[in-house]
């Protein structure tokens, strides 16, 4: 994990939620939302918020009742959630996971939607989730698997291997699937003191309207935008160009139908 893999800022959180909210991360979104169905009260912390959308998949799922608190460590991230509409009754904080800014036993659900990966000290975020849950709170969270059980994501990072072979961009395995074994989950996990866990294998399909789509998501919308930046300064275009022919060629041109994979992790405190 370098410092890189955790920014962003500028016009990525923007790029990232229009390219990527709807390929990849919301049809989760809705399965994290699904499994709190039996929230009627308490609270319930989300850590690495992001732009916002499983915390809409929350807002809309749970009753109100339920206090919803979000946070994020990238206050651009957080400000592009909170100009939602329908998230008026979320409490939105800047928040490092790893240090969480809240007392013991604070919250009775902790949800963080492929968040786990990009924390420097994984550990150290768990014993915190962990530490902010009441007893019996769940900690319930996703991580994606590896690329070969991510088509449309190893594409991209094939394609940015063929343009910069001598210095590839390892952003996309390294960071978002570079935690894919479960039993290394598992293992942290209980490092962080959780013993009763379990785990999901979920497939599911994604889309999107273009094949551009991943292409300008992954290549703009995420911290990929700044290993393609720093081996070519003015690359960026083609970069995302030839990303986007690779995925055409994998998938066909126009809408994009795919599948994707991650693991879901329920730990109970």
């Amino acid at each position: 994990m370098t410092t890189g893999d955790s920014v962003f800022t500028g016009s990525i959180p923007a790029l990232y939620d229009r390219h990527l909210g709807p390929l990849l991360f919301v049809p989760y979104a809705s399965d994290l939302a699904r499994r709190l169905a039996d929230i009627k009260t308490g609270s319930v912390l989300e850590t690495a918020c992001g732009t916002g959308i499983v915390t809409q998949a929350l807002a809309a799922a749970l009753p109100p009742a339920v206090e919803l608190v979000a946070t994020d460590l990238n206050q651009a991230m957080i400000d592009f959630a909170a100009a939602k509409p329908g998230l008026k009754r979320v409490s939105f904080r800047q928040a490092d996971a790893t240090k969480l800014p809240f007392a013991d036993a604070s919250f009775d659900v902790v949800v963080c939607q492929y968040g786990v990966m990009f924390f420097p000290d994984r550990i150290a975020g768990y014993r915190e989730a962990r530490r902010v849950l009441k007893p019996g709170g769940r900690f319930l969270f996703n991580v994606w698997d590896s690329l070969a059980h991510n088509p449309v994501a190893a594409v991209v990072n094939d394609s940015m291997a063929g343009l910069f072979p001598a210095d590839p961009p390892r952003f996309l395995a390294r960071a978002p699937h570079g935690y894919h074994d479960s039993e290394t989950v598992r293992s942290d996990l209980r490092r962080a003191g959780f013993s009763n866990i379990s785990v999901d294998t979920l497939t599911l399909s994604c889309g999107a309207p273009s094949h551009r789509d991943p292409a300008i998501g992954f290549c703009q919308g995420s911290p990929l935008r700044g290993e393609i930046e720093a081996r070519n300064a003015g690359g960026l275009q083609q970069a995302t160009e030839a990303a986007a022919a690779a995925v055409a060629k994998r998938f066909g041109a126009g809408a994009l139908v795919a599948t994707m994979q991650a693991h879901v992790f329920t730990a109970v405190s």
